[in-house]
């Protein structure tokens, strides 16, 4: 469930759960067979830089990693079952890796930051 608009949110919780969210693509990368992405620049300095976006861009936000995680949660449990089988989990993982991108670029351009063009080094 969405939290109501009212509550504070710390902006602390949001940069850790940014973080984890990072930390669960990066499997799903590795899974896909792709290069690492580093946690660094732009990406790493969200959290920071959304404090001056102001609070409807802070809340949509809050939204995309509500919705970034309950993509991720049920798509990862779903390409770990289909590796402890001993199949090949890596068409799966792009397309779930391609949705994170995705979804995480519509975040980062709450900021004004269009990584767009990184999809297609990381997926080559």
């Amino acid at each position: 469930m969405r939290r109501a608009a009212a509550t504070p949110k710390p902006q602390a919780q949001f940069a850790q759960n940014w973080r984890h969210l990072h930390d669960q693509a990066g499997e799903v990368a590795e899974l896909a067979e792709l290069s690492g992405e580093k946690f660094e620049g732009e990406i790493a300095a969200f959290p920071g830089n959304l404090s001056d976006a102001g609070k409807t861009a802070q809340e949509l936000a809050w939204q995309g990693i509500e919705d970034i995680d309950a993509m991720l949660q049920p798509g990862l449990t779903a390409l770990r079952t289909i590796t402890a089988r001993g199949q090949d989990a890596s068409v799966p993982a792009l397309a779930l890796w391609r949705e994170f991108h995705c979804a995480r670029g519509a975040m980062l351009r709450l900021i004004g930051v269009d990584h767009s063009a990184a999809l297609g080094r990381n997926a080559a």
